[in-house]
């Protein structure tokens, strides 16, 4: 009894010290820099808002060191196999999005498992594509446009911004849920996609909407339908795909900070609050509004499942789609 009484006690102890080594590490983070891996080139669609999640972190904790490290390269598996094998202590995070979802069931053979060697920290953000078609396109509404193309099947084309991209699997889970059959043709990044989009040499594309208002509001671009719950404020008159008659046109947009598999849950929940902490802020609704997005608040737990989601939604698209990806 007496021995039972001292293991207990001895139990207790262990665990009284080890959540309050918990607490400790939760209080004292971050007390050296934190990178946050961004797998794309400074200036890409992504970058803008990765460095914003860090400014604002920063200020929150006392303008501790966060560092936006930018890893482009082959398809975003060289920044993300960084995170991967990264120490799993809370300083290093990867910022996450579609094309994290998409690689791991495009790309065989990857270092690294998506869902089993990440956890989640913190939802970030979501994003909205817009479908916009040339105005020489004889279509008003997507109803006119899913019946055009129902009666030239494989005639109309939509660019994409490459295999695999969310431009493209857009498009193709359109196709799917429509029943329709367009012609693909990938470029090499968004830029060229809009330079023949806006000279008529491509019909359609699915295009992140923030990059094709200045566009769409000059009458260079008719748009028929935006992602998402609810229209853009930046496009107040567009119908989201559900208004415009497209049900279950899922593939949501959003993005996340991930972590090495192991990272404790106290450091990724201090990061989860002190984002949604931020977003509550006056002006951060405007900031976010000029990237493109809309705030998004998850806790890692959360986060986690819905990383495992998209990867799962992202791989029936490609494959119902037959995407096979040649780097």
């Amino acid at each position: 009894m007496n021995v039972s009484s001292a293991v207990v006690r001895a139990v207790s102890a262990g665990l009284v010290s080890v959540l309050a080594a918990a607490a400790s590490a939760q209080e004292d983070y971050p007390n050296r820099p934190v990178r946050i891996i961004v797998p794309f080139p400074p200036g890409g669609s992504t970058d803008p808002m990765a460095r914003l999640v860090a400014a604002k972190l920063s200020e929150r904790w006392n303008n501790a060191t966060i560092v936006v490290d930018n890893r482009p390269g082959g398809n975003t598996i060289i920044g993300t196999a960084i995170v991967a094998k990264a120490a799993p202590d809370g300083y290093t995070m990867g910022y996450c999005g579609a094309s994290f979802f998409a690689t791991a069931t495009l790309i065989p053979n990857i270092p690294y498992n998506a869902v089993n060697d990440f956890v989640g920290v913190s939802a970030i953000a979501k994003s909205h594509v817009v479908l916009v078609v040339h105005p020489s396109l004889p279509v008003k509404t997507l109803k006119d446009l899913v019946a055009l193309a129902k009666s030239k099947p494989g005639e109309l084309n939509f660019g994409t911004s490459g295999i695999g991209t969310s431009t493209h699997l857009y498009a193709e889970l359109f196709q799917q849920l429509t029943g329709t059959k367009l012609l693909h043709v990938p470029y090499k990044g968004s830029g060229p996609v809009t330079t023949d989009l806006l000279a008529g040499r491509v019909n359609m594309s699915f295009q992140i909407s923030i990059t094709q208002i200045p566009n769409i509001n000059a009458g260079r671009l008719r748009p028929l339908a935006v992602s998402g719950e609810k229209r853009l404020k930046a496009l107040p008159e567009v119908p989201t795909f559900e208004e415009a008659g497209l049900s279950n046109f899922g593939l949501e947009g959003w993005t996340c900070l991930s972590a090495p598999k192991g990272t404790s849950l106290q450091i990724r929940a201090k990061v989860a609050n002190t984002w949604a902490e931020i977003v509550k802020e006056p002006d951060m609704e405007a900031l976010m509004e000029k990237q493109g997005m809309e705030s998004y608040v998850a806790s890692p737990d959360q986060t986690t499942r819905m990383i495992k989601a998209s990867v799962d939604e992202y791989a029936k698209v490609i494959r119902d789609a037959h995407i096979n990806f040649k780097p």
